[in-house]
């Protein structure tokens, strides 16, 4: 059975769901999304002094600067990548790695790009400690993607961009998606998804309003 504080992060997760479908377009999240989010241990993601505040929805600080993203979003996030078992997904931030011991229940492969390189080699370990053998971390610049790896099935972004970066979208399937919060670092920000048809035309929809940490750049590549 489920902790309580797990239980009710799942529940909540429902509930703000429901409530902002109207924006969404979304009433309810694939149950495999939230299968995910149940099976993996969000305390193992947090430092321990607020190991405590784990299943709170809130987005909480990991250090250097960074957070680990609000349960709600990341379970929004994920269900609009409308991820397969078979898929191959970059996700831009590693941070902690909470988000990628996620999506690596759902698909075949993770690559996960952070540029802070002590958050990177953190967050592989972590992730090798609990069995997420399908994700591959390295420190480098998101901005660029991982070209090495593409094409990808999904690309999920957990920091915010003043624009969609055009190489990211360059490594998109056909068919692909990318969800990515743009906007401003301390102002307005929203959560984009975009989808490459098989012509390569991008189809772009706006969901809502978000607050994250703003997409640092550099000139380093995935190592």
């Amino acid at each position: 059975m489920t902790s309580s504080p797990l239980r009710e992060m799942l529940q909540t997760i429902e509930r703000e769901c429901s409530l902002t479908r109207h924006l969404t377009g979304r009433s309810s999240f694939d149950r495999r999304v939230l299968e995910a989010m149940a099976a993996v241990p969000r305390e193992e993601f947090v430092p321990p002094e607020i190991r405590a505040c784990a299943y709170a929805d809130n987005a909480l600080p990991i250090g250097l600067g960074q957070t680990i993203s609000q349960p709600f979003i990341v379970a929004l996030m994920t269900d609009l990548l409308n991820t397969t078992a078979e898929d191959t997904v970059l996700e831009v931030g590693t941070g902690s790695g909470y988000q990628a011991a996620i999506l690596s229940r759902l698909v075949r492969q993770v690559y996960s790009l952070e540029i802070i390189p002590e958050l990177a080699q953190e967050a592989e370990k972590r992730l090798k400690r609990l069995s997420c053998d399908n994700v591959a971390v390295a420190s480098g610049n998101g901005y660029h993607g991982w070209p090495e790896h593409a094409p990808f099935d999904g690309i999920l972004v957990t920091a915010a961009a003043g624009h969609v970066p055009p190489p990211l979208v360059e490594q998109l399937k056909p068919g692909g998606k990318l969800v990515i919060p743009v906007g401003s670092p301390s102002g307005y920000q929203k959560l984009l998804l975009l989808e490459k048809s098989g012509a390569g035309k991008i189809l772009r929809r706006e969901i809502l309003g978000v607050a994250f940490v703003p997409l640092t750049g550099g000139d380093s590549e995935p190592s």
